[in-house]
């Protein structure tokens, strides 16, 4: 079983698909990856020799930031919008939808559950 950063790859899948299990590398990355390391991308993770996933891992560590490093730069960077105080800071600070969307419809992922809000009446007069 190949294990790349901390990582089980499924293996079943191509050497492509596989990498996309770890966060931070889609398809066309995999791919980069993968000819920059000189393995076939259509080889099943099972069939990699120790040296092809060895390889692998050294391309990955010396140029691409993934799992613990990128999601702690991800949070880094949400942290600094908070600070500051801009306006996709306070979305985060809320748990609220940052990019735009509506929400008084929708955005039930971010607000989470509904809560009924007690003694909540139509206006007289509204239709």
């Amino acid at each position: 079983m190949a294990r790349i950063a901390g990582i089980d790859l499924p293996k079943q899948k191509k050497a492509f698909i596989g990498l996309t299990y770890i966060y931070g590398i889609g398809q066309a990355v995999a791919k980069d990856i993968l000819k920059k390391a000189d393995v076939d991308p259509d080889k099943k993770v099972s069939e990699l020799t120790e040296t092809e996933v060895a390889r692998i891992r050294s391309v990955m560590t010396t140029e691409y930031k993934v799992e613990g490093a990128l999601r702690g730069e991800v949070q880094q960077n949400i942290k600094r919008l908070m600070d500051i105080g801009c306006y996709r800071g306070l979305r985060h600070r809320r748990g609220l939808p940052v990019r735009g969307q509506r929400t008084k419809t929708n955005s039930r992922t971010r607000k989470g559950k509904r809560r009924t809000v007690a003694g909540k009446k139509k206006a007289p007069g509204k239709k």
